[in-house]
């Protein structure tokens, strides 16, 4: 496993060195020292202050293990930082002052893939894979079999969010256990609102099949010219929220996707969704309440279906796919499955 290790570290060197946008998936350097208090998880969190699904998913994960009992910090490598385009007052901690212990849990996110090889060796690891399509992300050829998690000697499993991609991991990874820790979609935060009012808005997020956006766009501006088309970008959780209340369609482009959670958001925001499962949606993408797709034409066709639907009918299949989404995206779920998954990792 050695080789592989060295192999791994090369390649990490090499790449970071020349290509910019690696540098910030460079482990930070991290003390190993003798126990001093309870085992802890510590979540390695990339210091990104705008608005990053994953990242939230993170930090819901340390508080929700506190409030479960069992210690947890968000590890940034950046001194002082602090998300800020969420409420919260999750405990932080950063590497100046923190000595891990072998009786430790450090969890990595899959962002950090190719700098896995600079992880301290006597400190239990989890991968936190929120997207089991990125694993192999700048991971070169030359690699060898069982990459980027062979040769790993603290790794002891694997955490994700959806069936969809702990199936997947489970095929790449057979000798590794696969912890499926399912999101959270805070109802206080995304639901219908009191009255389920809708205006003719068309919502989708800007990030993935930006093509097949364009057509879209250009397609509702000539069939139908009454209807707003907005792609947000960049906005705060709750400003998200907002829109998609205002939204009687939101389209979906995910595209290999760990869980998908922007068409989970507007489904428990009461939109009427119409568009790919990405993969990691498939489980919440019920065709009773919602449209999946599985291609261009059939997306657009859908969409301008969509648009003739009753409004009382949208908001009727809106009302019970949040329903849906909420009972099983929430709080408890999550503490269920992370005690599940804990129980096996701290032993």
């Amino acid at each position: 496993m050695s080789g592989l290790r060295d192999r791994l570290a090369d390649s990490a060197r090499l790449a970071t060195s020349g290509v910019r946008h690696l540098r910030p998936r460079q482990l930070p350097q991290l003390r190993v020292g003798r126990p001093v208090g309870p085992p802890t998880a510590y979540y390695l969190t990339p210091h990104l202050d705008s608005p990053s699904g994953g990242v939230r998913v993170l930090y819901r994960h340390v508080d929700t293990l506190n409030a479960m009992g069992i210690p947890a910090a968000v590890l940034h490598a950046r001194e002082g930082f602090r998300c800020t385009w969420f409420d919260n007052d999750t405990r932080i901690v950063y590497p100046r002052d923190l000595v891990l212990s072998p009786q430790d849990v450090l969890v990595v996110p899959e962002y950090y893939g190719i700098g896995l090889h600079a992880l301290p060796p006597d400190v239990r690891v989890v991968v936190f894979n929120q997207n089991a399509y990125r694993t192999y992300d700048e991971l070169p050829a030359t690699a060898g079999p069982g990459a980027p998690y062979a040769g790993l000697p603290s790794l002891v499993g694997l955490m994700t969010v959806s069936e969809d991609n702990r199936r997947f991991l489970e095929l790449a990874f057979p000798q590794l256990p696969v912890h499926l820790c399912r999101p959270v979609v805070d109802g206080a935060v995304f639901h219908p609102g009191p009255d389920g009012a809708r205006e003719p808005v068309l919502g989708y997020v800007r990030a993935h099949r930006r093509r097949e956006a364009q057509l879209l766009e250009h397609v509702m501006a000539s069939r139908r010219p009454s209807w707003t088309t907005v792609a947000a970008s960049g906005l705060s959780e709750r400003a998200i929220a907002d829109l998609m209340r205002r939204c009687s369609v939101f389209v979906s482009f995910s595209e290999l996707e760990g869980f998908g959670l922007p068409p989970a958001e507007a489904m428990a925001s009461g939109c009427y969704v119409v568009g790919y499962t990405g993969g990691g949606g498939d489980e919440f993408f019920d065709p009773q309440l919602c449209r999946p797709v599985t291609g261009t034409l059939e997306l657009v066709e859908a969409t301008l279906a969509a648009t003739e639907l009753p409004e009382a009918e949208r908001r009727r299949l809106g009302r019970q796919a949040s329903d849906a989404i909420l009972g099983r995206y929430s709080d408890e779920g999550l503490r269920e499955d992370l005690g599940t998954a804990f129980r096996t990792i701290l032993g």
